[in-house]
């Protein structure tokens, strides 16, 4: 399965208790909603898991994965991402992207010039960033992802029409 058939949704944090259940961040947009999804696999597609929430933690959630019987095989887990098929999320209101959609897609200024392509979207709290490489660019800019600074996403053509603040190139 491609990487654009599969989003991302939440990550194993390690063990919580002795009994295998793990802590567990959700990605989604109603954090509780990861549950639903199943099955949810491991990057590779090598792993597949049912997952049942037993409570809550600090920014996440406690929960049993399916298969998962010991704080062990819990801890082996750590840091494994969670990935849906796309088929089985959502469809998004026009103005919202999946991360992985906007990876990879060509950005252009308000005058046609290619800046470079998206690399990466981080969030550090407060809006999403994207990260821009190109062969133009003295070192990797971080476009803010907000509608001023990037007024058009045409997912379609693969490219996003970027009007970055004054200073920023």
């Amino acid at each position: 399965m491609s990487e654009s058939e599969r989003i991302c949704v939440g990550a194993i944090g390690g063990a919580f208790g002795v009994h295998g259940e793990v802590r567990l961040k959700s990605f989604t947009a109603m954090p509780e909603d990861i549950a639903t999804y199943k099955p949810l696999m491991s990057e590779d597609g090598s792993r597949q898991f049912d997952i049942t929430l037993t409570g809550q933690t600090t920014n996440g959630f406690t929960a049993h994965l399916s298969g998962i019987t010991s704080k062990e095989a819990a801890d082996a887990l750590r840091g494994t991402r969670l990935y849906a098929e796309r088929a089985q999320l959502p469809n998004l209101p026009d103005d919202e992207y999946y991360h992985a959609d906007l990876i990879g897609l060509e950005v252009f200024d308000t005058g046609g010039t290619l800046l470079g392509r998206v690399k990466a979207v981080l969030n550090h709290g407060a809006s999403d960033l994207l990260e821009i490489h190109g062969p133009g660019l003295k070192s990797t800019i971080l476009l803010p992802f907000t509608l001023e600074a990037v007024p058009t996403v045409d997912l379609t053509s693969g490219r996003i029409i970027a009007d970055p603040p004054e200073g920023l190139l």
